[in-house]
């Protein structure tokens, strides 16, 4: 899998399922620019139970690039020791109580799934552990799906994954969005539709 600009640069020209420019497109600080401009739910910048700082530049490469601070003095210092790495893109906002939910798409297709980390423990970073054991708040599906479907043809990808938080409320938001997830619970499914997607020449 090619993300680096001088990669996506030699491929801009051929067709693909994930177009060069959407693959750039998830780069955090230009995702969230993307996510305000078409109305995506995102977390609030300012909160009561912490923050999180995250590379802007690219998608996170080790758990170092996304990092939980309990407070503001303790996102200042993890934002200078940002800057001494010479990260000097990067994103905050507020921490949201609340089921971590994991999703993965491919446009078009109507494929859709999602998941709760914590009912299988299948994570990366065990960031995911932060919010706890989920509790599973009802919400509308089809809100979130086409919320994401959306943001895909924004971005420029046909095939997608992210995280959002749903609260107590039913409400949620988006905290991540990324091209060409792993699909790790749903692989045989999400082949079938990557496979759909192709035959029908759905390529941006």
């Amino acid at each position: 899998m090619g993300r680096l600009p001088l990669t996506l640069d030699k491929l801009r020209d051929f067709p693909a399922i994930n177009s060069s420019t959407g693959i750039a497109n998830c780069a955090r600080c230009q995702l969230e620019a993307l996510m305000q401009q078409i109305g995506t739910p995102m977390p609030p910048r300012q909160g009561a139970h912490g923050y999180w700082l995250k590379r802007g530049d690219a998608a996170a490469q080790d758990k170092s690039d996304v990092q939980f601070a309990a407070n503001q003095t303790e996102l200042n210092e993890k934002i200078a020791a940002f800057q001494q790495r010479g990260i000097t893109a990067y994103t905050v906002s507020a921490h949201v109580p609340g089921d971590l939910v994991k999703f993965y798409g491919v446009a078009g297709t109507g494929f859709f799934r999602y998941y709760y980390p914590t009912d299988d423990g299948d994570t990366k970073f065990n960031d995911e552990l932060r919010n706890g054991t989920a509790r599973h708040y009802p919400f509308v599906v089809e809100a979130l799906q086409a919320d994401a479907e959306k943001l895909a043809q924004a971005v420029g990808i046909s095939v997608y994954g992210g995280d959002c938080i749903i609260r107590e409320d039913g409400s949620y938001c988006v905290i991540d969005f990324n091209d060409w997830p792993s699909f790790s619970r749903c692989r045989q499914d999400a082949a079938s539709a990557i496979a759909a997607l192709i035959d029908n020449c759905k390529i941006v």
